[in-house]
């Protein structure tokens, strides 16, 4: 541990060496016991070994004043030996991160320590340049985050599902999708005008650099994308067709090690099969809907779409170990609740499915939680305070936080509120809306910004 920064590279003097100086030839000038090379130690009187793990036990939130004490400081804090040192000692940290959209397409990244409750605005993303595009519009560059959000809603995009064609045309850059993997953040695709997007970014947390990475073999946009068992999973989402969008059942999975992309088989879309006659085929379109990380395989909700309306169809389950799809359970996918445009929230936590249902008023939800053994979903939580923000691309999110629910919403003074669930004088382990109180972790005003979605790292 250690051994690339270990080298040492620092000359000891005696203290009594003196030289004469040049400009008086009388005058000694004593010479520094030690002399700094291009690689010093972390700290000069202690091995780089020991130095690491003084900085590893260090929590987070101070790296960032940290890096800027000396080069030394920093090369270690970005360096991928220090995260990796932390994992072995047992003292990494949860952090939640949330992207948000401003106007003019603008997106940012922010992070919280749920321990300190303090926000770090993460560096922005490189510039990113699309050759077909930037040849027909002169322009200098796309930035990455215009890839990422728009102007436009997820449910205006949806409408060019139906063949409007013009409609795309005319679409600005947007439907990326965020993922995580070993300690990285991932922003993978886009849809630019008449482009899918097939570029992938990451940013190591510690040093906040964008880095592009191997590309994926199929350019789409809004897909789904979650990590599991070593691998960043990708599947669905939509590419361009001949007459406006078309849905795509293929998947892939990168590997983080390699850094290379492969193939896996195409979603089945079975219940999609059975559509009775070939005009309802060419109407409704089948597209994946979210997916979860549960039980060592990937579960896939869909639906059928025909603007304005979702039809559910269930879902299909990915077995890495067999490299096969298979249906999913009618409970499972029939009851998985559906978010505005479609979109199924899920996270796994403990190896428990949660997700989190609107209600018909405009002010509250319910978390629920999947039984497998009974194939139906329980709610846990009966009153959930969000806002139904009509106009927002994500009213709120679900992340699971320190093995606990969290729910990042905005209040009505556009206060963004990441709170979570207490549960009081719980004798008979029955959870009502009078014995559930929710307390706001922590908060910030981002003024107009819209929430994009969260990931949450264990770094």
């Amino acid at each position: 541990m250690g051994s690339i920064l270990s080298a040492p590279s620092t000359t000891a003097k005696s203290m009594d060496q003196h030289e004469t100086s040049g400009t008086y030839p009388n005058k000694r000038v004593k010479v520094s016991t030690y002399e700094y090379g291009s690689n010093p130690r972390i700290i000069p009187t202690l091995p780089d070994e020991l130095s690491l793990q003084i900085l590893a036990r260090l929590p987070r939130i101070h790296y960032l004043n940290l890096k800027m004490v000396c080069r030394a400081w920093k090369a270690a804090i970005i360096g991928s030996e220090l995260s990796q040192l932390r994992k072995e000692l047992g003292v990494s940290e949860e952090w939640l991160y949330v992207l948000t959209k401003v106007e003019a397409n603008k997106l940012h990244w922010y992070a919280l320590d749920p321990v300190f409750q303090k926000w770090q605005r993460l560096a922005p993303m490189p510039s990113f340049v699309n050759e077909e595009e930037s040849n027909r519009t002169a322009s200098s560059g796309l930035r990455m985050w215009n890839v990422v959000g728009s102007s436009i809603r997820i449910a205006d995009f949806m409408r060019s599902l139906f063949w409007r064609r013009n409609s795309l045309d005319q679409m600005p850059f947007c439907g990326c999708s965020v993922g995580v993997a070993d300690g990285y953040l991932y922003v993978i695709g886009g849809f630019s005008k008449a482009v899918a997007l097939n570029c992938v970014w990451r940013s190591t947390l510690f040093s906040q650099l964008w880095q592009e990475v191997s590309p994926m073999i199929t350019g789409r946009a809004f897909c789904k994308a979650t990590f599991l068992n070593g691998k960043l999973y990708v599947v669905g989402g939509v590419s361009r067709g001949r007459n406006g969008l078309l849905p795509l059942r293929s998947a892939e999975a990168f590997d983080p090690k390699t850094r290379l992309w492969s193939e896996l088989p195409e979603m089945p879309f079975a219940k999609a099969q059975v559509l009775p006659t070939a005009f309802l085929i060419d109407v409704l379109k089948p597209i994946a809907t979210g997916m979860a990380p549960y039980k060592g395989k990937l579960y896939v909700p869909q639906s059928l779409y025909s603007w304005p309306f979702f039809f559910d169809i269930g879902g299909e389950i990915y077995d890495p170990d067999l490299n096969a799809w298979s249906t999913m359970p009618d409970g499972l996918g029939d009851g998985w609740p559906a978010r505005q445009a479609g979109t199924k929230l899920g996270i796994v936590i403990d190896d428990k499915l949660y997700t989190l249902e609107p209600s018909s008023s405009l002010d509250s939800g319910q978390i629920k939680r999947y039984n497998s053994e009974e194939d139906t979903w329980v709610t846990i939580l009966p009153q959930v305070p969000i806002n139904d923000f009509t106009d927002a691309e994500a009213p709120y999110l679900l992340a699971g936080l320190r093995g606990r629910l969290h729910v990042i919403t905005k209040a009505a003074n556009n206060t963004l509120q990441v709170m979570q669930a207490v549960v009081q004088n719980n004798s008979d382990n029955a959870v009502s809306e009078e014995n559930v109180v929710w307390t706001t972790v922590a908060s910030k005003n981002f003024g107009t910004a819209e929430l994009v979605s969260c990931q949450v790292l264990d770094v």
